[in-house]
């Protein structure tokens, strides 16, 4: 789902408080504009549009470090064909798997936002692992992630490593309001994960033959990249 983008603004602030008053040198910035994405950016993924809540979070000037939970980081916009690369683990998504951008990396766990379709907003998640078929939903949108993350660090559960100068999620199974699948730690438990797949229309048949799907999967990344040149 597509935030309305007062709430989106507002609750990427509320993080940055947080995540500030939890440790994190993160020094406030007037807020930029939403630009536009590079031209790539539509060739690489197949969609003539890309929705303003994204080009506005890719336009904030963060600072030039982990800032995201578990030492967490937003990626930037493509410039090659090594972001279809990052979707080889995308096994059975209920929308073509190449209308997501790969969004925010937590050296284990990829996040995703999906550009286009009935799941446009949408935060995906997959564990950067060649054995783990973990296709799952996140978050329903932008802002809600951030909105767990925020209540993580409430919680005392998201907190600063002051060795690393990062936040780290410590364990959130339990925490009341608070949903595992939106902080990047795994692996997940294998019965909310699977329930959650079933949940958001994960094809389940796809992930129970998940190796001869992924070599599908990468067969087809390799064909859209050929066929743009990138």
């Amino acid at each position: 789902m597509l935030d309305d983008m007062r709430v989106l603004r507002d609750v990427v602030r509320k993080y940055r408080v947080a995540a500030t008053a939890a440790g994190v040198d993160w020094p406030d910035q007037a807020e930029s504009s939403a630009g536009q994405p590079p031209d790539l950016v539509y060739r690489i993924f197949g969609v003539d549009h890309v929705a303003e809540q994204l080009t506005w979070l890719q336009s904030q000037r963060w600072p030039d470090r982990r800032l995201l939970p578990n030492a967490g980081w937003r990626m930037p916009w493509p410039e090659g064909g090594d972001a279809l690369d990052a979707l080889g683990l995308s096994i059975g998504t209920p929308f073509l798997w190449r209308q997501q951008l790969p969004l925010f990396h937590f050296d284990v766990v990829l996040y995703t936002f999906v550009l286009a379709g009935e799941h446009e907003g949408e935060i995906w998640r997959y564990e950067i692992s060649p054995d783990a078929w973990d296709s799952v939903r996140a978050a329903p949108s932008l802002a809600a992630l951030f909105d767990q993350w925020t209540k993580g660090i409430d919680a005392g559960v998201v907190v600063y490593d002051d060795h690393n100068r990062w936040l780290l999620v410590e364990d959130v199974d339990g925490v009341p309001g608070l949903d595992p699948l939106a902080f990047p730690v795994a692996p997940v438990e294998e019965t909310l994960l699977r329930a959650r797949q079933r949940e958001c229309g994960v094809n389940m048949a796809i992930v129970e033959e998940g190796f001869e799907y992924n070599e599908e999967l990468l067969e087809a990344i390799d064909a859209a990249k050929a066929s743009l040149g990138v």
